[in-house]
C-alpha cells in the first residue's frame, strides 16, 4: 500500500514534538524530514540536534531529503542523528557513486532526487543502486508551492523503468500534494507520499486519516 511521509517542514516549530504526537494514534509510519543548507537552495531549515532530539520521542522511519551541496561531507553526521534514509540530490554532489556508495556502507538506505528542470534521462542509470527515487513535483526549497503537473509523466517514466527491469525502487513524490490531487500520482505509479502544510496545516491526524482512507481505497 502507498505510505504517507507528512513533512515536518510545516510543523509549527514552537510546538514540534506536539505537532508529532497528533499523528500518533493513526497509521503513519514515516514522517519526512527536509534538510536545507542555503547554497543549494535559498532557504535554511534545520540541523542535526533537531533531527535528534525528536529521534528519541518518535518511532517513525526517518525519511530524510538534503538539499544540500555536498551531502558526502555530513553522512556520519545523518547517521549519528537518527536517520533511516537519506535522499540526496544529482546536482548536489560531485561523485554521485561515491556518495550513493557510502550512504549504503553508513547502514542508512539511499535516496537519490533531482530539481524538476534536470532531465529524467540522468536519473535513470541509478535507480539499480538506490532504494528510492524522489520526484520533486514543486521547486525545492519552499513548502506552499503549487503542485507542477508534469511531474505525473516522470512517475510514469520511472515506474515503467522500474518495473520492465524488476527493480525493487520505491517512487515518492514531493511538492504541492493535497488530498483533492494525490490519486492522480498513486495512478502514475508512486509509492510514497510526501504533504507537508496539507497535513501540518490541518487537523493533523484527521489528514493523516484521510489520506490512509485513499491509500486503502486505491489498493483494493
Amino acid at each position: 500500500m502507498v505510505e504517507l511521509a507528512p513533512s515536518i517542514l510545516s510543523c509549527d516549530f514552537s510546538n514540534l514534538q506536539r505537532d508529532l504526537d497528533q499523528t500518533k494514534g493513526t497509521d503513519l509510519k514515516m514522517i519526512h524530514i527536509d534538510v536545507m543548507d542555503g547554497i543549494f537552495v535559498p532557504n535554511i531549515s534545520f540541523g542535526f540536534k533537531v533531527i535528534k532530539d525528536i529521534r528519541d520521542k518518535n518511532d517513525y522511519f526517518f525519511d530524510t531529503h538534503a538539499m544540500i551541496v555536498e551531502p558526502i561531507k555530513y553522512i556520519e553526521e545523518f547517521k549519528n542523528s537518527g536517520v533511516d534514509r537519506l535522499t540526496i540530490h544529482y546536482e548536489a554532489c560531485e561523485n554521485l557513486d561515491q556518495t550513493i556508495k557510502e550512504i549504503k556502507e553508513s547502514g542508512m538506505e539511499v535516496g537519490l532526487t533531482f530539481k524538476p528542470a534536470t532531465d529524467i534521462n540522468l536519473i535513470i542509470p541509478y535507480l539499480d543502486k538506490i532504494d528510492l527515487v524522489l520526484v520533486m513535483s514543486v521547486e525545492p526549497g519552499f513548502g506552499g508551492q503549487k503542485f507542477m503537473e508534469d511531474s505525473v509523466e516522470k512517475i510514469k517514466i520511472l515506474r515503467a523503468y522500474i518495473d520492465e527491469n524488476n527493480l525493487d525502487v520505491k517512487i515518492q513524490v514531493d511538492g504541492g500534494i493535497k488530498t483533492t490531487n494525490v490519486e492522480k500520482v498513486i495512478d502514475a505509479g508512486a509509492d510514497e507520499i510526501v504533504s507537508g502544510s496539507d497535513v501540518f496545516g490541518k487537523d493533523i491526524k484527521e489528514q493523516i486519516n484521510k489520506y490512509y482512507e485513499i491509500f486503502k481505497e486505491k489498493s483494493l
